[in-house]
């Protein structure tokens, strides 16, 4: 599972910023978890956690950094040969950024219950630094110590990693040695790549719609699965019964749905006379069940943008029901409706430890914090205080702003004319 991640550098993100799964101490949830750690301790953690805040405010900036260190660990060895220097996104507002490095940085456990740090900071030209960090016994293991400013780079304190001279002698200087490692299947650290490769999954349900649509497609021929896709879409109360699928040779399953009728009997529609919101959730289920089954950790950026708040809030539901979520699959997801945060009967789907927020500085640098740092009463309505810019991340303007600054802006053109 994953309990934090922190990043600099990146984007808007100028300086260190933490997003947090762990409940902390002191605070209690009805939401989180158990996690059993490999000394006998036990974390609270959150399956999923919500980025809200105001348009540009850098909420997406935070997935974009989770996606960028994904990447960074899979093809840094493979790929980054091609590039003139390391593919970076500095801070774009400060022209010192360029010349400072991006930070990455990762808290997560194993299956084993083994917790594990794993970071690097990357330079324009080459990776200036990368350690990994366990902790089977509660104490910290340093398993890899990487600085470029060093005349001994690399090092390896308790001799823990095997290879360790050839690692050290064949990753380059633009290259992640974790992801050196993994190329050759090392015993310990491909493991290690393995959590990235099989956690840290991007939906954006705006784009790659019809290759979605058609992973779900897929996923209702197989014995298990199409009885969950067709029940999500039932439960949705989009008026759909059932599904049907062929499956021609070279071809991708063709999906009919199956709606309701007065008559009783089902009616099947061609996929081409479905609506957009009806085929934008039925591309996101395939994807959300394939996490919930695998225990992966999934990134959703604006999960508003194209779903009915229903079927949001349905993702929230689907990820925070231990009964439904036995894996530990965790969520993180960035919006701006309000309604996430007010079920329609009262009550809150998200604890105020599970709604990070954003906002911009002066600079244009993104702040993220976690709204059990504004201190919300247990009884206040959520949904309302955010409206109202009691937690901050909101858009600065009043009532009729805008049109009073189109109608300036009309003005003066024709005054100019």
């Amino acid at each position: 599972m994953l309990l934090r991640f922190r990043t600099a550098n990146v984007r808007s993100l100028r300086d260190e910023q933490e997003l947090s799964f762990v409940v902390p101490p002191g605070e209690e949830s009805d939401a989180a978890r158990t996690l059993g750690l490999s000394d006998g301790k036990t974390l609270q953690v959150y399956p999923l956690l919500g980025i809200f805040g105001a348009n540009a405010s850098g909420k997406s900036n935070v997935i974009i950094a989770l996606k960028k260190m994904r990447e960074a660990v899979l093809w840094s060895y493979a790929q980054w040969t091609a590039y003139q220097g390391i593919p970076r996104e500095e801070f774009a507002l400060d022209p010192k950024a360029s010349a400072e490095s991006t930070f990455y940085e990762v808290d997560f456990v194993l299956d084993d219950g083994v917790r594990w740090t794993y970071g690097f900071e990357l330079g324009a030209e080459r990776v200036e630094s990368e350690w990994l960090h366990a902790y089977p016994k509660g104490r910290r293991q340093v398993w890899l110590d990487r600085d470029a400013t060093r005349d001994n780079v690399f090092e390896f304190p308790g001799e823990r990693v095997q290879d360790r001279a050839l690692l050290a002698r064949t990753t380059r200087p633009n290259a992640l040695l974790l992801s050196r490692a993994a190329n050759d299947n090392h015993p310990q650290l491909t493991r290690i790549y393995d959590w990235f490769n099989e956690n840290l999954w991007d939906v954006t349900p705006e784009t790659e719609r019809t290759q979605r649509e058609a992973f779900t497609a897929r996923e209702l021929l197989r014995e298990g699965v199409r009885e969950r896709v067709e029940e999500l879409l039932r439960v949705a109360d989009l008026g759909i019964r059932g599904a049907e699928v062929e499956q021609l040779p070279g071809h991708e399953p063709k999906v009919r749905l199956l709606h309701s009728s007065d008559s009783g009997a089902p009616v099947a529609f061609d996929w081409q006379h479905e609506s957009f919101g009806t085929r934008s959730w039925f591309a996101l289920i395939g994807p959300l069940l394939l996490a919930l089954d695998r225990g992966a950790v999934l990134l959703i950026d604006e999960l508003d943008a194209s779903l009915h708040p229903r079927f949001a809030a349905e993702v929230v539901r689907l990820f925070q029901a231990e009964w439904v979520n036995r894996s530990g699959a965790q969520l993180v997801f960035t919006s701006h409706d309000p309604s996430l945060l007010r079920s329609p009967r009262g009550g809150r789907p998200l604890e105020p430890g599970q709604i990070w927020l954003t906002e911009k500085d002066d600079s244009g640098a993104t702040e993220l914090y976690p709204l059990t740092d504004v201190g919300p009463g247990p009884e206040e309505d959520l949904s309302d205080s955010y409206l109202a810019g009691a937690f901050g991340a909101v858009p600065r303007m009043t009532q009729g702003q805008i049109g009073r600054r189109v109608l300036t802006a009309l003005a003066e053109e024709a005054e100019r004319s």
